[in-house]
């Protein structure tokens, strides 16, 4: 239930900070995966990477969103949000259809990665850090009965699917030497980055609002 008007400031700050971590626990995520995703040849990996630099685009919208509900707690988007929203949404069509054709390539020539052990640490560590901040959002947008930071909940709940998939496609990879499981791994995170870029143009439009299309209004 919405708590007291009194707590609302400090339940905003925390939405606040949680966009922060989200913001800079992605950029830092993004610079490792894609780093060892080069060096180790994996291709999942580097698509979860750069999904990661997209998110940051996305985690801006979100903390400028988070702060204006802090002055006026109006959750329709302004011209900002829908600018960041675009941007975000085509920068996951780019990546989903990139990863999509490197994918192929990779599994008609049948290359396979040096390892995916740096795979397996950053998803494992992914998955716990997603958990935190999915459960610490839902409970403050839950307490300021705030569609959008509920939604935002949502959405980094389709970033620990991501990091899932990538975990199976490494640890699959170094248990059975298979190099077609990093390409089926690149194929799943384009798959979710195509649904990502639908759900922002769709948000920039003002037919949706979260990830789980929950109705604006």
């Amino acid at each position: 239930m919405p708590v007291d008007i009194l707590d609302r400031p400090r339940l905003y700050r925390q939405a606040l900070v949680l966009a922060y971590i989200t913001i800079v626990y992605n950029l830092i995520e993004g610079l490792v995966s894609v780093g060892f995703g080069l060096d180790d040849e994996t291709l999942a990996l580097f698509g979860f990477g750069l999904d990661s630099f997209v998110e940051v685009i996305s985690g801006v919208g979100i903390w400028h969103l988070t702060r204006r509900l802090s002055q006026n707690a109006d959750e329709h988007p302004d011209p900002f949000e829908r600018r960041a929203l675009m941007i975000t949404g085509t920068a996951f069509y780019l990546l989903a259809a990139g990863l999509a054709v490197t994918g192929a390539i990779n599994l008609i020539r049948g290359h396979a990665p040096v390892t995916t052990f740096w795979g397996i640490v950053v998803s494992t560590i992914s998955i716990f850090t997603m958990w935190a901040l999915i459960r610490f959002k839902m409970k403050v947008g839950q307490a300021l009965d705030s569609q959008a930071i509920v939604a935002d909940a949502h959405c980094t709940m389709t970033c620990m699917y991501l990091s899932i998939a990538l975990l199976i496609a490494s640890a699959g990879y170094e248990l059975t030497g298979i190099g077609g499981l990093d390409a089926i791994g690149a194929f799943v995170i384009a798959w979710f980055a195509y649904g990502e870029a639908k759900e922002a143009f769709e948000k920039a439009r003002g037919l949706a609002c979260g990830c789980e299309c929950d109705p604006c209004e």
